[in-house]
This record gives structure tokens, sequence and C-alpha cells, in this order.
């Protein structure tokens, strides 16, 4: 069995390598720049994107986890296809806020899948490195409570699903195990760095300005900024789903701290 792994190099796409290779599967990994892709040992890395799925192959697949990108929601009913025409039975999404035509292909394919709806990435956090790097500040607009999930845990929870039954045509929404707001984020991230960070509130329309500097389009960059000024009520309540489908707890923003302290 070879499962097939999209967006490879991303923050959760690394994670569900390393979790597939500990558990002894044989992993195919896209990437674009497959000689800058730093995988494992013994991982066929191949070139490519899932945004281009008529230069995919799937000879050999059995299993499939894509992670929803911008561009995806154009060809996902083709990948989907294409996937379990090669003979792709298992299919795992994390999705990007809302059911697409990807996830309603996955739905109506015939094959096995499991929709990953996590919250706020941890991963978020590290916008914030040059800032406090630089002048020890971080400036957002909103000091909303989110409960900050682990792309560790997203991706324990993927591979899961993807090798052992009793997941499919299930949603899951993937919390950490506590509720921080940026403030008390900064509060962690200073402690463990020694040093004292501000934190400052920036003004809506700078923050937009500011997204769409990294080349986020206008819309897309309301849509988010809109999004810290409003969050669903899921985005601030804890869920123990990360327990009850992997067996052990979520991690918290602590340990992922102590993960990448070297960032800040």
């Amino acid at each position: 069995m070879t499962v097939l792994v999209t967006g490879a190099t991303g923050n959760t796409g690394r994670h569900v390598v390393a979790e597939l290779v500990r558990r002894g599967e044989r992993v195919r990994a896209l990437s674009r720049n497959p000689a800058e892709a730093r995988l494992p040992a013994g991982v066929e890395v191949v070139q490519g994107t899932h945004t281009a799925p008529e230069s995919l192959s799937f000879e050999g697949v059995t299993r499939l986890h894509i992670t929803a990108t911008a561009g995806l929601a154009d060809v996902g009913a083709d990948l989907v296809k294409r996937a379990v025409d090669a003979g792709v039975r298992r299919m795992t999404i994390v999705w990007g806020g809302h059911v697409g035509p990807t996830e309603q292909a996955m739905a109506e394919s015939g094959a096995e899948w499991t929709r990953l709806e996590p919250q706020e990435f941890m991963s978020n956090t590290l916008t914030w490195a040059d800032t406090i790097r630089d002048g020890g500040v971080v400036r957002e607009p909103y000091d909303f409570p989110s409960a900050l999930v682990h792309e560790a845990d997203i991706a324990a929870v993927a591979v899961t699903a993807l090798l052992e039954d009793g997941h499919s045509g299930r949603a899951y929404n993937l919390t950490g195990p506590e509720v921080l707001t940026p403030r008390e984020r900064v509060a962690v991230l200073s402690a463990a760095l020694g040093r004292k960070i501000e934190f400052a509130e920036l003004p809506h329309g700078q923050a937009i300005e500011r997204l769409m500097a990294t080349g986020v389009s206008r819309e897309d960059a309301e849509y988010v900024i809109g999004w810290y000024g409003d969050p669903p009520a899921e985005a601030s309540t804890v869920v123990d789903t990360v327990e009850k489908v992997t067996g052990r707890p979520a991690r918290t923003f602590a340990q992922w701290v102590s993960e990448h302290l070297d960032r800040f």
C-alpha cells in the first residue's frame, strides 16, 4: 500500500509524512521542488502539485491525503475522480474552511473519506517571528480567544483515518486543549524566550493592507481579518476529538513553542 501525500512540505503535510513513516508505511510525497523537500529517508518524493491532477501518477496508490489550498476548488473534482479511477479507496482532506467542490466530490466518489476541520493552526504564530526578533513586539488587530491546534495533531488524526477503520464519512472538528488570546500566546512566548514581548493592537484597515502585502487578494484579506474580528463559536470551543481519535491528549501551545523557539 502506498499513501500519496499532497502538500507534503507544508505545515501539516510534513507531519503527515513523518507519522506515516513512523508507522512503517510506504509514502509518496508530492512537492513542487523535490530537491529541497527535506523529507525523511525512504520517502518517494515526486515533483508536482495537486492543482494539476493530470500530471500526477497514482500508480500503486490506495490512500490519498489532500490539503486544501488556493486553486484546488477549480480542479478538486478532477483530482478525486482520477484518484478513485486509479484505485484510491480511502482519502482524507484538511479543508479550507468550507465544504467546496473537492470535499463534495470526495463524498460522492464511492471511496472512504474523512474531512478534517481544524481551527486556527499554532503555526500561524510564526508570522510574528520577524517583529519579535527585530523589535520585541506583536501587532494584531484583535485579541480574540482561539482554541489553537498543533499541526502534528491534525496529521495524527489524518493518518489514523487513513490507516484505521471506523472514520469513513466523518467530519472532525479539531482543536488544541486550551483557549488562548494573542496576548496570552505572547506571554507564553515571552516566558519561554526569557525576554519581554509587547502586544500592540493594529487597526483593522492596516491589518488588511499588511496581509495584502504578502500577495493575498483584497477579498481574501478582508475575509481573513473579518474572521479574526468575528470568529465562529467553534474557534474558541475546546473539543477532545484529537484524543478520541488518536488515544492521546492534544499538544499544548507551550509544547509547540518549545519545538519552534529557535524561529523567534
